[in-house]
C-alpha cells in the first residue's frame, strides 16, 4: 500500500505544472517583535530562486524546545492586504483570537508565508499572475503548493522545531492548502482543515465553480483524482475537518461523500479514530466551538 500511495503522490505532484528545481534554501531575518506569549520573527525566504517570500515565524516564550510546529496557511477572501498577517490578526470569518496567540499558548512554533499576490507580495492581480503562469506552462495552484512544501523544508530546518511533531492548518484557501500539503508530504503528522473540504464534482453539479478563485483550478485534475482520493493520501495520519452545512463553498452532499469514503479508508488502514469530520449549522465561518475542537485535536494528536 505504501508504494501505491507514493506513486499516487507522484501522480498528484505531476499535475502541478512546470515547477522550479530545488535550489539552495536560504533565509534572512528582517525584524523581531515581542508579544505577550511569543516572539515574532519577520523573515525573507528564498524558496525557489525566483521570488523572495516574506514569512512570519512565531516562537513561543513558554515552550520546551524542540517544540511541535504548525505550518499555518492563510486564507483568501479577497483580503490581499492581509496574507500572513491573518496569523497575528485573525480575519472576519475566523474566531477572534489570532492563531499566533492560540498556538503559542499551546507551546507550538508556527510558520506562515505570503502566497502569490498577498501581503508583502502585492502588486500584481491574481488574474495577471495566473495568465502569465499559464503561458509559461505553470499552474498557479501548483506554484503555491510548491512554495508551501519548501516552507515546510525551512520549518524543519529550525533548531526550535521537533521534526516528528509537525502539523498544518488553515481556513478557506488555507484549508485546501493544508490538505494538499499533508497529502503530498508525509512529514506532516496532523492536518486540520477549516471550511474548505470541497468535493469537486458536487461543486460542478451545484454550479458553485465561481465561488472559488481562479487559483484553485488544476488542469486535468478530475481525470486523476477526486477530493476524497487526494485526502486518502493523508491516511492513516491524523486529520480533522470542520465544515459549515450552510457554506456554499462546500456543498453538503459532497461533505457526506468525502466523510463516508474517508471513514472507510481509515477503517481499512486500522486507524478509524484518526479521521474526524465535524459539521456545524453555519456558513463560511470558524466558530468558537470549532476552535475549541481544533485546539483539543491538536493537543491530543500533536
Amino acid at each position: 500500500m505504501g508504494d501505491m500511495k507514493e506513486k499516487r503522490r507522484e501522480e498528484l505532484y505531476s499535475l502541478l505544472g512546470d515547477l522550479p528545481d530545488h535550489p539552495h534554501l536560504s533565509s534572512r531575518k528582517i525584524d523581531e517583535e515581542q508579544y505577550d506569549s511569543y516572539i515574532l520573527e519577520k523573515l525573507q525566504l528564498d524558496l525557489n530562486g525566483i521570488e523572495i517570500v516574506p514569512a512570519y515565524f512565531v516562537k513561543p516564550k513558554e515552550a520546551k524546545f524542540p517544540a511541535p510546529a504548525i505550518l499555518f496557511n492563510h486564507s483568501h477572501g479577497g483580503f490581499y492586504h492581509l496574507g500572513k498577517d491573518e496569523l497575528i490578526k485573525s480575519n472576519v470569518y475566523m474566531y477572534k483570537k489570532p492563531y499566533a496567540e492560540e498556538l503559542a499558548a499551546l507551546g507550538y512554533c508556527v510558520l506562515c508565508i505570503d502566497m502569490w499576490g498577498f501581503g508583502e507580495r502585492r502588486g500584481r492581480t491574481e488574474s495577471e499572475i495566473f495568465k502569465e503562469m499559464l503561458w509559461k506552462g505553470q499552474v498557479m495552484w501548483g506554484m503555491m503548493v510548491y512554495y508551501n512544501l519548501r516552507a515546510l523544508d525551512y520549518l524543519l530546518s529550525r533548531e526550535e522545531v521537533d521534526p516528528h511533531r509537525i502539523g498544518t492548518l488553515g481556513m478557506s484557501m488555507g484549508s485546501t492548502m493544508a490538505w494538499w500539503t499533508a497529502a503530498l508530504d508525509t512529514r506532516v503528522q496532523v492536518c486540520v482543515d477549516i471550511c474548505c473540504m470541497t468535493e469537486f464534482n458536487t461543486l460542478i453539479q451545484t454550479r458553485g465553480l465561481d465561488r472559488h478563485g481562479i487559483f484553485y483550478y488544476v488542469p486535468r485534475l478530475l481525470k486523476h483524482f477526486t477530493t476524497a482520493e487526494i485526502n486518502s493520501l493523508i491516511a492513516p495520519r491524523h486529520h480533522l475537518s470542520v465544515a459549515g452545512n450552510y457554506d456554499l463553498l462546500t456543498p453538503p452532499a459532497g461533505l457526506d461523500m468525502i466523510d463516508n469514503e474517508l471513514r472507510r479508508i481509515y477503517r481499512e488502514e486500522g486507524a478509524p479514530d484518526n479521521w474526524k469530520m465535524l459539521r456545524y449549522n453555519v456558513g463560511h465561518l470558524e466558530t468558537a466551538d470549532m476552535r475549541k475542537e481544533i485546539v483539543k485535536f491538536l493537543l491530543e494528536r500533536l
